[in-house]
């Protein structure tokens, strides 16, 4: 069985989709249509976050704010804020702009258990992307895992448009130190970025499959890592002391980044695209970047599989 209801809380608008009969739970804040918690009822039918601050909408007196940030229309950063897309200065903040606005719910399909949200070029400048590209974004919840969706049409007759994306989740830990990460074996690309821009330097890993091999104590600088030949892309997040668990299969994603800023958390994002070079290029030329035909389509999506260990 499931649920949907709509709830208001500081200011927020949320929607809470619940399956009632496996003990899943999401709720999202149409602000930034952003997901704000992603829980599981343990045996005592008490609901327990798997985000950071999970369903926490007050600030925190330090550290990271946020729970599991869109990205788009590009990733991380623009060189000071700013670029040239095809000759035309377009500008914004860390992520891109789909964080701060508040979207337009679509619609809660019961049947289809799934909240959709969308964004259009009427809600956002031209300054901030002078295209006519809109994004649908999907959550759904199926069995014990939830998907995520990002959907983007090209209204534009003759340009092809150029977007990065992905989300920015953190996933909590008891403490900085309590978390493990395992990664699949395959072939590795890091992407060093000193100061948040690419240097252009990269370094190849053939990884045999096993616990993150980097260094933790790093995790505040990002490590940006692309999927060159990942066959089985399967990442399992563990928190031992508090029996939470997930595994994220990114099947289909070209991109990686694990961060904290040092907190009880670990950000696993799957990205598509990558922030700017020091040496900045033009929008349509960043590495990494995704493009969308004429009056053309562009999906891409992950899934999260949360459980804990008094779960079968």
């Amino acid at each position: 069985m499931f649920s949907h209801r709509e709830d208001k809380r500081h200011d927020r608008q949320l929607d809470i989709l619940t399956d009632e009969e496996n003990g899943l739970r999401i709720i999202v804040s149409r602000l930034g249509a952003e997901l704000i918690s992603l829980a599981r009822a343990n045996e005592a039918g008490e609901w327990i976050g798997f985000l950071y601050r999970d369903n926490d909408l007050t600030a925190p007196a330090q550290g990271w704010a946020n729970h599991a940030t869109v990205m788009g229309y590009y990733l991380h950063r623009l060189k000071d804020g700013r670029s040239l897309y095809r000759g035309r200065e377009i500008k914004g903040g860390t992520h891109g702009f789909l964080r701060s606005k508040t979207w337009h719910f679509v619609e809660s399909k019961i049947d289809n258990r799934s909240l959709t949200y969308r964004t259009t070029p009427r809600d956002f400048s031209a300054t901030e992307y002078p295209l006519k590209v809109s994004l649908n974004l999907t959550y759904k919840i199926d069995m014990n895992k939830v998907s995520v969706e990002f959907a983007f049409q090209n209204d534009e007759k003759e340009l092809s448009a150029h977007v990065g994306f992905g989300l920015h989740p953190g996933f909590a830990a008891t403490s900085f130190e309590s978390f493990r990460l395992q990664m699949p074996a395959g072939w590795y690309r890091r992407h060093f970025s000193p100061g948040n821009y690419l240097s252009g330097e990269t370094r190849d890993i053939d990884f045999p499959g096993g616990e993150m091999p980097f260094p933790r104590d790093q995790l505040p600088g990002s490590y940006i890592l692309e999927l060159v030949d990942v066959p089985l892309r399967e990442f399992s997040y563990v928190d031992p002391p508090s029996g939470r668990w997930v595994v994220l299969n990114l099947t289909g994603v070209p991109y990686l980044t694990l961060w904290s800023d040092g907190g009880p958390f670990l950000c696993i994002e799957p990205c598509w695209g990558l922030t700017d070079h020091q040496e900045q290029r033009a929008f349509e030329d960043k590495e990494g970047i995704q493009t969308i035909p004429p009056r053309g389509e562009l999906r891409a999506s992950f899934a999260m599989s949360p459980q804990l260990a008094s779960c079968d």
